[in-house]
């Protein structure tokens, strides 16, 4: 049988077994357990083996100090010029002081939930709603320093906000279906005005360019003529009157001719005077004649009776050769 002191012993091992066992507390990975003594915060654990003070200290918190996300539920918001719109979106924050986290809130996640949605109404209800639809990124970096401000006594980092939805009401989404597609009339309208704008600048500048060389033509013929009647002027004065038969001459064919290639023109009555225009021609081939030395012996009298032929008015016949 066991004595006395035998009992007392095996007693005392127990309880001292069972003394290290409850002051040998392991924490795990991602985690951090708050120390309590009497009710009192003391110090923090750290993942790992670690040792308390047996029914003195006790754990008070088990914090997990990685990081979480966080779904905000949808809100409606009402902008800055009065629009509605339904919002939801997504929170992810870090606890980096387990003792702030556990004992400055009292429910971590209610709090962080209830920040995210006040500033949410907040900071879009700051903006227009056009400004809310184009400038995601600049409200979910605004949202992002508000929030993370506001969150740092609880001993938490936010590392990112992200708004995921933005909604506006049916009747909303029809009147901006709309705006937009009047707006792409209207671009539509100013490319068609645009085009045809040029089209006109084109066409008057090709007019302009036209009349430009139709004037520089009629000049020059102008000046062509001019020189040419000069000619005969001269050929005149020095008594030459074959070169004003052959100008005369050219002028009447240049005038028949006009009057054959007339689109207005079915039957083409010849003169018959046109029959005389041969006189005239052979006031040409003496023109020739003198130009080339093709027949030096004819005689005055020969080329004045060529010349004297026809109807045609002749320039060096006098009233007593047409008797």
């Amino acid at each position: 049988m066991l004595s006395g002191f035998d009992i007392v012993a095996i007693a005392a091992a127990l309880l001292i077994i069972f003394v290290i066992f409850a002051g040998v507390k392991t924490v795990p990975q991602g985690f951090n357990y708050t120390v309590e003594r009497f009710q009192k915060y003391t110090r923090t654990l750290d993942p790992g083996l670690t040792i308390i003070v047996p029914f003195i200290d006790q754990i008070g918190r088990k914090v997990n100090m990685m990081e979480q996300v966080l779904d905000i539920p949808s809100q409606e918001v009402i902008s800055r010029d009065n629009a509605s719109v339904t919002v939801d979106g997504v929170a992810f924050y870090q606890v980096i002081d387990a003792a702030q986290a556990s004992y400055e809130v009292t429910s971590l996640e209610r709090a962080m939930m209830a920040l995210t949605m006040t500033n949410i109404r907040s900071v879009l209800g700051s903006m227009d709603l056009d400004h809310i639809l184009s400038q995601r990124d600049e409200i979910n970096i605004k949202l992002l320093h508000v929030v993370d401000a506001a969150a740092g006594p609880w001993g938490v980092k936010v590392t990112r906000i992200e708004i995921k939805d933005i909604t506006p009401p049916a009747d909303l989404v029809a009147a901006m279906g709309r705006q937009m597609k009047a707006e792409r009339e209207k671009r539509a309208s100013i490319l068609v005005a645009e085009g045809a704008k040029q089209a006109q600048i084109l066409e008057a500048e090709g007019r302009k360019e036209a009349a430009f060389r139709d004037a520089e033509a009629r000049e020059r013929q102008a000046e062509a003529e001019a020189r040419a009647t000069s000619l005969v002027s001269e050929a005149v004065a020095r008594g030459d009157m074959a070169a004003l038969n052959y100008f005369i001459a050219e002028k009447y064919v240049d005038a028949m001719k006009a009057l054959a290639t007339s689109p207005n023109q079915k039957t083409l009555i010849v003169p018959y005077e046109a029959t005389a225009l041969i006189g005239s021609l052979a006031g040409i081939a003496e023109i020739a004649r003198d130009t080339f030395g093709s027949d030096g012996g004819a005689t005055p009298a020969a080329r004045t009776s060529g010349s004297r032929r026809g109807s045609v008015p002749n320039a060096g016949a006098s009233p007593a050769s047409g008797a």
